[in-house]
Parts: C-alpha cells; sequence; structure tokens
C-alpha cells in the first residue's frame, strides 16, 4: 500500500471490495461514505490531493472497422448511446494508425493497443494517472490471452463474450479498479463460470452484441 495516498481512498477501496464479495445488498455504502468523510476533512490541511477513487470511466473493444464489440461506461460522460457511438468512431480514427499507447481526447486519458483485428481501450479522466489506467488494460488484454489460449481475435472474443464480461467485472467496478493481476482474474472467472449462471445484465450484453455483429454483417 502506497502511505503517500490519503486514507479516504483506501476505506473507500476497501469497503468497495468488502462489499462485492461478502454483502450483495450495499447496506454499508453509507457507513463508508461517512467515514470518509471525516478522514477527508482530517486531511484537508495536507498538501497531497486525494486521487478520484473512480479511476476508470469505460472500457472499450473495437473492432479493426472502429464498430463496438464491447463497451462498458461507467459514468454520464456519454449518457446515451449515439453520443457513445461518436466517441467510440472518434477515438478509433485518432488511434487505429498510431504506434503510441496514450492519447487525450474530448478532455480524456485514453490507453490503448490492439491485436489481430481488435482494439482494447481504457478510459480516464485528463488528471489521471496513466499507469493506472495502462495496468487495467494490461490485466484485461492478458487475462484474456489466458482464457482465450493466446487466440486474442475477433471471432474467438465473440465465442466467449461471457468469459469477457466476468474479467472486466473481476477488475474494474462501478469505475474502481479492483484487481490488476490476470492470474486471478481467470481464477476467479473460472469459479464464476462453473458456479454462477448467466446474469439478466449478461444475457442482455450478449443479444446486443450479436444484434450488432448480424447488422453490421447485412450492410457489408
Amino acid at each position: 500500500m502506497n502511505c503517500s495516498l490519503p486514507c479516504a481512498y483506501y476505506v473507500r477501496l476497501c469497503v468497495s471490495q468488502w462489499e462485492r464479495a461478502l454483502f450483495p445488498v450495499r447496506v454499508t455504502s453509507v457507513a463508508a461514505s461517512a467515514l470518509a468523510e471525516l478522514l477527508t476533512r482530517k486531511e484537508m490541511d495536507s498538501p497531497i490531493l486525494e486521487p478520484s477513487l473512480y479511476t476508470v470511466k469505460a472500457v472499450l473493444i473495437l473492432d479493426n472497422d472502429g464498430d463496438r464489440l464491447y463497451a462498458k461506461y461507467y459514468d454520464d460522460t456519454y449518457p446515451t448511446v449515439k453520443e457513445q457511438k461518436a466517441f467510440e468512431k472518434n477515438i478509433f480514427n485518432k488511434t487505429h494508425r498510431t504506434d503510441s499507447e496514450i492519447a487525450l481526447l474530448e478532455g480524456l486519458t485514453v490507453v490503448y493497443k490492439s491485436n489481430i483485428d481488435l482494439f482494447f481501450y481504457v478510459i480516464g479522466s485528463s488528471h489521471e494517472n496513466e499507469l493506472m489506467l495502462m495496468a487495467v488494460l494490461n490485466c484485461l488484454f492478458d487475462s484474456l490471452s489466458q482464457m482465450l489460449r493466446k487466440n486474442v481475435e475477433r471471432r474467438a472474443l465473440l465465442e466467449n463474450m461471457e468469459g469477457l464480461f466476468l474479467a472486466v467485472d473481476e477488475i474494474v467496478d462501478g469505475g474502481v479498479i479492483l484487481e490488476s493481476d490476470p492470474q486471478q482474474v481467470v481464477h476467479r472467472v473460472a469459479l464464476r463460470g462453473d458456479d454462477v449462471p448467466l446474469t439478466e445484465q449478461t444475457v442482455t450484453q450478449v443479444l446486443q452484441s450479436a444484434k450488432e455483429q448480424i447488422k453490421w454483417s447485412l450492410l457489408r
């Protein structure tokens, strides 16, 4: 643990993890907020700025045409699907022909990488630590690489969308970074895949992805 970071950050992070593991209904959030607020007041005279707990704004995976394969937004920066799709097209056009890994776009920090016919993006605010965002990106990619047996490409991904949804949820929860070790992510996904049925959200995401793929296939 980095002791230079304020206590309030770790209080919120720990409670988020405890809630996620132990409490289906997050009844402790009020207590967590109250405790974090008290700690924050204690630190108001400190020159160290408190980092935002909600580090990740979005996780995106696009194909090599810039079309969405997966998207999860954690705040209302782009509240409608139309705005999200426009942002995704813009981000793809700005990054798909460059070799760099970090970009600033529309006031946001974007870290990204590509593999075969997939483009992976993790989005944060303009003042966010790029190393934290890159840790999320690398963890996601390495987790998928293990789950797909190093066959990280569009077709294999579409055939394993449930694993993708579970992996992202293990790495980021509500914008909070929970895990950066791909070994742990793969292990937990395997456990959840065996014990937990598809949730309504996962089913909806799978159906939406399938509809989009059919639509684009018909248009080509």
